[in-house]
């Protein structure tokens, strides 16, 4: 073979081969669904993350603080040296912690801080008036009683000591706007950490809700509402209930009901049992005694007995996340729980308990006007 006929034939390869890059595959992946499974995959979606040393999570722009919270500590260190781990939170004012232009999505939040139900979290997604998220801090992350429960949930996660964290994907595609309100009529600390993605959200992508309800009592024969008044098409994916008990004896014979798409006076699905709802059975008794545990998707974290086994005033915190099998509706939804213990002659009893909760779903927008939330007053716990 000739030089000239070599030559040409090498031109003719670099012509017709492609180069590394082009041969690079489009990565047409938004990097949503994240599991153990799609890490190893390549995406265009960005990472950013806001807290007190990035307030809007601009890129090589964090760290860069002069002055706050830390400045005293960092004076002779200067710049970059942890000089703004912290925001303080006037009285009775509402704190802006995150705005971001999508489309994207919160991927985690890590917040911490004597964060009480003083501490009101609100969510609004491309530009809404009414929050779709609206939820006191320790409530929020299933920890509704405080003060330091471990939760080992996947969606939530608390760890000592009070180290708030949740890992629910909220995709958004216009905006995003993060508050949190302090009702106290002195300063609040906070520490947070919102780790979000900017990247295309997939046509099929749903808004996600959190709503707080807190009825205290609950009225004689009537149930308990977790969540009504949703419209759109979505799926339902938690329930978290703060649960004090104001009488003697066993609290949890009631079901938990799901009316969906014109469900009246009869619902769709219904529970056989508050403890079968949350995963345990006949009453959460090991061994004469409550067993509080943690899991995955279910618990009863939290169990608080100031009087021994059954007797009034005792409190329970539960979960039950419903992460492989979502409630699904098509146009509106409303979720109840009965307060049901015993009475003499084997008879069912009513109860009148102080009954706190949070209800998690996904829905398309737009997200109908909550009810009003309580005032301080009677969101504290006593």
């Amino acid at each position: 073979m000739s030089i000239r006929t070599s030559f040409t034939l090498l031109v003719l390869f670099v012509l017709l081969v492609p180069s590394a890059a082009a041969q690079t595959p489009p990565y047409d992946w938004s990097g949503l669904d994240m599991n153990l499974g799609s890490l190893p995959r390549l995406s265009n979606a960005q990472s950013r993350s806001i807290g007190a040393e990035n307030f809007t999570g601009e890129k090589g722009k964090a760290g860069m603080a002069t002055e706050g919270y830390g400045a005293k500590a960092a004076r002779e260190l200067g710049q970059g040296w942890k000089v703004s781990p912290a925001v303080h939170i006037e009285a009775t004012s509402t704190l802006t912690l995150a705005e971001i232009e999508g489309p994207g999505a919160v991927q985690s939040i890590w917040i911490t801080g004597d964060l009480t139900r003083d501490a009101i979290l609100r969510f609004y997604w491309d530009g809404q008036e009414h929050p779709s998220v609206e939820c006191p801090v320790p409530d929020f992350f299933a920890a509704g009683w405080g003060p330091f429960v471990q939760i080992d949930a996947i969606p939530v996660n608390v760890n000592p000591k009070n180290g708030y964290n949740c890992f629910w994907c909220m995709p958004f595609r216009k905006s995003c706007r993060i508050t949190l309100e302090n009702r106290r009529p002195k300063q609040m600390t906070c520490y947070y950490q919102i780790n979000y993605t900017l990247t295309e959200v997939p046509d099929d992508a749903a808004y996600f809700h959190a709503q707080f309800r807190r009825t205290n009592p609950l009225p004689y024969k009537e149930v308990y509402t977790l969540v009504d008044g949703i419209e759109g098409k979505g799926h339902y994916v938690g329930t978290h209930i703060a649960w004090g008990v104001n009488n003697n004896g066993w609290w949890g014979e009631g079901e938990i009901k799901f009316y969906m798409d014109g469900d009246t006076e009869f619902p769709t699905i219904c529970g056989t049992g508050t403890e079968d709802y949350f995963g345990g059975s006949y009453g959460f008794e090991v061994d004469n005694k409550y067993k509080e545990y943690s899991g995955p998707f279910l618990g009863m974290p939290q169990v608080i007995l100031p009087d021994g086994m059954n007797k009034s005033q005792q409190r329970f915190g539960l979960y039950r996340f419903h992460v492989m099998d979502p409630i699904r509706f098509e146009k509106d939804l409303r979720v109840t729980i009965q307060a049901l213990g015993w009475r003499n002659e084997g008879r069912y009893l009513p109860l009148q308990d102080d009954m706190a909760s949070v209800a998690y779903w996904y829905q398309t927008l737009p997200t109908a006007k909550f009810p009003e939330l309580p005032d301080r007053d009677y969101l504290e716990i006593q």
